[in-house]
C-alpha cells in the first residue's frame, strides 16, 4: 500500500472542522454603559452576548453574582442596580470568557455549554474537548 503525501494531506484537512482552521480572535464590542441616578445601564448588552455565543440570562447572572447587584434585563440592555464603570463590566465579562467561554485545551472561542443531568460542560468545537464548568 502506497500513500501520496499530498493525497493524505488533502484527505486529513477535509476532516478538520471548519471552526478550527479559523484564525481570527474573538473580540469583545466595547461596554456600551451609562450610570442615571443609581442604576448603571449597558446598552450593549445582547450584542455582547451575541458575540460570545451565550444566553443573555446567563452572562447577567454571572455579573450578578460577581457584583452583588440585582439586574434586570429590558429588550437589548440589561440594567445594574448600582454605580459601576464600564471598565469593571469589561473586566468581569474577560473573567466570564475565561470561565465560560474559551477552549482550557485549545484557548479557542469555539465552544458551548451543554447541560447533562445535573452538571454543565464546556464543550469545543474546535478541538471536541469537554470539560466542566462551574454552575451558576
Amino acid at each position: 500500500m502506497q500513500y501520496d503525501y499530498e493525497e493524505l494531506l488533502k484527505r486529513a484537512r477535509s476532516q478538520i472542522p471548519e471552526v478550527a482552521s479559523k484564525r481570527e480572535r474573538l473580540e469583545l464590542p466595547r461596554v456600551n454603559s451609562t450610570v442615571i441616578g443609581v442604576r448603571t445601564i449597558i446598552y450593549n448588552f445582547k450584542e455582547i452576548a451575541d458575540t460570545l455565543n451565550r444566553k443573555p440570562q446567563h452572562i447577567l447572572k454571572f455579573l450578578t453574582r460577581e457584583m452583588a447587584t440585582a439586574a434586570t434585563m429590558r429588550d437589548s440592555m440589561a440594567v445594574f442596580k448600582g454605580k459601576f464603570s464600564h471598565e469593571t463590566f469589561e473586566r468581569l465579562l474577560q473573567r466570564y470568557m475565561a470561565s465560560f467561554v474559551i477552549c482550557p485545551v485549545c484557548k479557542r472561542p469555539d465552544t458551548k455549554i451543554v447541560k447533562e443531568k445535573r452538571l454543565s460542560f464546556l464543550v469545543c468545537e474546535a478541538c471536541g474537548a469537554k470539560s466542566s464548568v462551574q454552575q451558576l
